[in-house]
């Protein structure tokens, strides 16, 4: 049997790549339902809302931790596929494609934050490094439909968008086989699951900590991901619907499963919080330079856009990691939950202005994405001061 760790990860890669399907197909969506580019920034937000609602219904509840992983998992990622196919067969303009990006948003929220209580079920005395390796798969599927059509280039796109709806079924049948760990189960001395009770964690000052870390990291990452392909147009490095952009995209929100393994492996050595400013002081600079490179060459574009892919969530894992450490264990899939909440609800902001403002911008809207990580690092100082 291959190990459980190895299991969650690959159904973690299947299950997210509904996340950012519509997006590879935006180029297509803008000519079929002759919407703007900032449409596509009310879609993925659309997603975000339903992730946002997800999450909180899962943490307020306590249904994540009341109910087993695995079959939260299976049953997110069945509906997750069915929401997104219903999109690629049925929807024909924003007044349905919305509802149905909300859907998979919402189903979403069963995927993320339970994949990662899973993780610390099977192996909590190594969950920064495994954690990371989740992560890591959540980032390449963020990018797998830029692959997916990269490698389908003659494909409709609603064909691309089916794949990854297939590939979520095939997640939710991997998770229901593996089932929970022995950790995390509830002692029978446990304080009963109060409706509310994730709040708690706030309470204490390592968890604020963290999630504070989180919330800076939020505002730039997934606004990062979403504005890419603008990114790469605006620095000349690919044309607008070209294979070359659907490639570029791909390597550089991909890269990002590699930086996350990377701060994993020097998270056993530098510990987690060490790992998390580092990632976040490096795509900070990433945010200040990219504006000014006008006149640099191409290669040095690339480049910088390769390190910022995988510096902007090398971080996120380790946000999990010390969360899941620094509160009680009987709420542990509650309290992911509720710092997801709020992380994606900050997302929404940063990504309507981003993709709002980018035509009157340019460049110039990394700026905007630039006080996340510094407030991030402001916020988890007392960690990685402490070297946690």
């Amino acid at each position: 049997m291959k190990s459980p760790v190895f299991i969650i990860v690959i159904a973690q890669l299947f299950g997210t790549s509904l996340w950012f399907s519509a997006n590879s197909a935006a180029d297509d969506l803008i000519r079929a339902w002759g919407i703007a580019p900032a449409d596509i920034g009310l879609l993925t937000n659309a997603v975000q809302l339903g992730f946002i609602l997800g999450t909180l219904t899962f943490a307020v509840s306590g249904l994540a931790d009341r109910f087993p992983a695995s079959r939260i998992f299976a049953v997110c990622a069945g509906l997750g596929a069915l929401g997104n196919a219903a999109f690629a067969l049925l929807a024909d303009g924003m007044g349905s494609a919305v509802p149905l990006r909300f859907a998979v948003g919402f189903c979403l929220a069963g995927v993320y934050p339970l994949g990662m209580k899973l993780v610390v079920s099977w192996v909590p005395e190594r969950a920064g490094a495994a954690l990371a390796q989740l992560v890591g798969m959540l980032t390449l599927g963020t990018a797998l439909p830029h692959g997916i059509r990269l490698a389908g280039a003659g494909w409709s796109w609603p064909a691309v968008i089916l794949v990854s709806s297939g590939l979520a079924l095939v997640a939710a049948a991997m998770i229901f086989r593996l089932g929970d760990g022995p950790h995390l189960k509830r002692r029978h001395d446990a304080p009963q699951l109060r409706l509310g009770r994730v709040f708690h964690a706030f309470s204490g000052r390592d968890f604020r900590a963290s999630a504070l870390g989180y919330f800076g990291h939020m505002w730039e990452l997934y606004a990062f991901w979403t504005l890419t392909p603008a990114l790469l147009i605006l620095s000349g490095l690919a044309g607008p619907g070209s294979r070359a952009l659907s490639g570029f995209a791909f390597a550089v929100i991909g890269i990002g499963a590699v930086g996350c393994l990377l701060g994993g492996w020097l998270s056993q050595r530098l510990g987690s919080a060490r790992v998390a400013a580092t990632a976040l002081a490096a795509s900070a600079l990433c945010c200040a330079i990219f504006p000014l490179i006008d006149a640099w060459p191409l290669w040095t574009k690339a480049l910088l856009l390769l390190v910022w892919g995988a510096a902007v969530v090398a971080d996120s894992p380790h946000f999990s990691a010390l969360s899941a450490r620094a509160c009680p264990p009987e709420i542990v899939g509650s309290a992911l939950a509720i710092q997801n909440s709020i992380g994606f609800a900050i997302t929404m902001i940063s990504i309507q202005l981003g993709t709002a403002w980018i035509a009157d911008w340019g460049t110039a809207i990394a700026w905007l994405l630039l006080p996340g990580p510094l407030l991030g690092l402001l916020g988890l100082y007392p960690m990685w001061r402490a070297g946690r």
